[in-house]
């Protein structure tokens, strides 16, 4: 029904209007649990079937809709401060944030940030930090101790698609970085 074009077209501006979106968050068309509602999206080009097609491909689960299908939301990555119903999590005792090496400077000196979004993402195994990595150019994977820093009280959630977050990474919790 869609191309593979159009659908990664189109998810990619949802995730604009789920995730970003200033000025709708400030009308209050975005609540303050990240909910939109799906018929004021058709302003966008969006359809229900659109819609549920890139619910449906989303390999990363980045949507959930609510009970009765009439909002969506993105489970995480804002920028916007909204409350996306997380829950405090103990994490694993490791931990992966894939980067581009041309980063690594900056983060040794600032720690992981979470720069414009509200969270710092981590992935619990290396191949889908390597992934992300690579949206971002050569990719590296820094392997954290969360397990450290779960101990110093450090808060972690886990988004309801297997996304970790915390809000900062210092250094020091880093063990190494890893090479493709």
């Amino acid at each position: 029904m869609f191309t593979e074009k159009e659908l990664t077209h189109k998810e990619k501006h949802l995730s604009f209007l789920l995730r970003h979106d200033v000025e709708a968050f400030n009308e209050g068309k975005i609540d303050e649990h990240g909910w939109r509602k799906i018929s004021e999206l058709s302003n966008y080009g969006y359809s229900k079937p659109l819609i549920d097609a890139i619910v449906e491909t989303n390999n990363k689960k980045r949507y959930e809709y609510n009970e009765d299908k009439t909002k969506i939301r993105a489970r995480q990555g804002h920028s916007i401060p909204v409350n996306v119903d997380l829950t405090e999590t103990t994490p694993p005792n490791t931990l992966y944030h894939g980067t581009a090496k041309r980063f690594l400077d900056s983060i040794y000196h600032e720690g992981i940030v979470s720069k414009t979004r509200l969270y710092v993402h981590l992935s619990s195994d290396i191949e889908t930090a390597f992934k992300v990595g690579k949206r971002h150019g050569n990719p590296c994977v820094i392997e954290i101790d969360t397990k450290q820093m779960a101990e110093h009280n450090i808060i972690f959630y886990l988004s309801n698609n297997n996304v970790w977050l915390t809000e900062y990474i210092d250094p020091k919790y880093f063990k190494k970085v890893i090479y493709e």
